[in-house]
């Protein structure tokens, strides 16, 4: 059976892999890189990231250049603009930045609100949908896109430096908020129309397991691969996952982590305003993804600002007693889970603690962030069920030792069963067979 070569690059580390079908024969270190903040621009360094790609190459030793085929998944969207030797003309703006709120404001007015989810599947959200980081830098850096030959979002990158390729699959076309994703069918003339822009910029898109391209020799001496070796288009490390649970329509797969993401598997989509919609980037299906965009970290920033000496055992045990004394453990205080912003909203959101006395104590407070998340975490369903899609009673759940899904699925309404995941993200990829175009 073929060894593949799996990338699985997030928004802070790289990790690679050799996988026989879904088993991950080894796996490199987490090669590690930063994003740059600058008040809500949430940029990474091109050069930087790259060089984590081959760490994580290197972690493997000489194996890698024995492999039958390369793929990788990636976090997204992160989009890139690029000159017309592949050089990056911007950094790679990630799902995290929010300098662009103004444009999307312009971008859906000019379209409507309807018409763009219409077409999109999504609100043009700031960071989320990186029509409104093209558009910002149309209007704050027009220097740099009048250079630009291609625009695409980390996978593209990825190719035109691996391979020479100007490709990017329908997963991460979907979030570019160009694409027309409700049918599948490329690139929207409307949505370009309304940004302003050509689709000649725009990469070829194709499904996920297709090969897009072979290593060229400046590629392989630089990250120590085999010349030749075909790549496939690759997808966000979401639909890898998703893969993984088997991606049948009405499959929910919750990956429980810093961030809580709920998606679903359809085969026929129905677009709402608090939902991300997008090609699953293979099969012809679509994930509907409901998001909280700080679920963990605002557990743990609770502990650093008022159990910072208390044993991390001692804490979980804690965050558990309190899940089960339910809401008067928080008396009258109430938690906004918006630590980190929505991601379904053009304004963000800022958490909040209200109703807050001189009585009020640190448990309280903690009790009141778990109240307010799982809270949240049971209100997805509803969004979920409107779209039509019948929902599988057994939930893929990938997530930390700290077992917090349990805290988070407290309040989901009917009967469900958890089955749990590793390495989804990995062994999704070992999903994916290489096929020619």
């Amino acid at each position: 059976m073929s060894i593949t070569l799996g990338l699985d690059i997030g928004s802070s580390s790289v990790i690679a892999g050799l996988l026989r079908g879904t088993k991950v024969l080894a796996e490199s270190p987490r090669a590690f890189f930063k994003s740059r903040h600058f008040g809500p621009a949430v940029e990474v360094d091109p050069a930087t990231l790259l060089t984590a790609v081959r760490t994580a190459i290197a972690g493997l030793g000489p194996k890698v250049r024995e492999v039958d085929a390369i793929v990788f998944a990636t976090m997204g969207p992160a989009w890139v603009a690029m000159d017309r030797k592949g050089h990056p003309l911007t950094a790679i703006i990630t799902h995290q930045d929010r300098r662009s709120i103004v444009e999307a404001r312009e971008l859906e007015a000019r379209l409507g609100k309807e018409r763009h989810l219409e077409l999109c599947g999504c609100r043009p959200f700031p960071g989320g949908i990186s029509s409104t980081s093209w558009a910002w830098f149309r209007r704050h850096q027009p220097a740099k896109l009048r250079k630009a030959d291609l625009v695409g979002h980390l996978n593209t990158f990825l190719h035109r430096q691996l391979t020479g390729a100007r490709v990017i699959d329908p997963s991460n076309a979907s979030f570019t908020g160009l694409y027309d994703t409700m049918t599948l069918k490329g690139w929207s003339a409307e949505l370009c129309a309304n940004l302003g822009v050509s689709e000649s910029l725009l990469p070829e898109v194709l499904e996920a397991d297709v090969i897009a391209g072979e290593i060229t020799p400046a590629a392989a001496r630089a990250y120590g691969l085999k010349a030749g070796t075909p790549v496939m288009t690759g997808l966000m490390d979401g639909s890898a996952g998703m893969l993984f649970t088997g991606a049948k329509a009405g499959q929910l797969f919750n990956v429980v982590g810093s961030t809580d993401v709920l998606a679903l598997c359809t085969d026929r989509p129905k677009p709402h305003e608090s939902l991300l919609t997008r090609a699953l980037g293979v099969d012809g299906k679509w994930l509907q993804v409901s998001t909280l965009a700080a679920m963990a970290s605002s557990i743990y920033w609770a502990r650093d600002q008022f159990f910072s000496g208390m044993p991390i055992a001692e804490f979980q045990a804690e965050l558990r007693r309190l899940s089960r004394a339910g809401p008067k453990a928080a008396g009258s205080v109430a938690f906004e889970p918006y630590m980190a912003g929505e991601r379904t909203s053009l304004e963000q959101r800022q958490g909040a603690f209200t109703g807050i006395t001189l009585a009020t104590t640190k448990t309280n407070l903690l009790s009141a962030i778990i109240e307010g998340l799982t809270r949240a975490s049971a209100d997805r369903l509803p969004l979920l069920e409107a779209t039509g899609t019948p929902l599988l009673k057994t939930v893929a759940v990938s997530g930390g030792s700290d077992r917090l899904d349990q805290l988070m699925h407290r309040d989901w309404r009917g009967s469900w069963r958890y089955r749990s995941v590793t390495d989804a993200t990995m062994r999704g990829l070992g999903m994916l067979t290489p096929r020619e175009r």
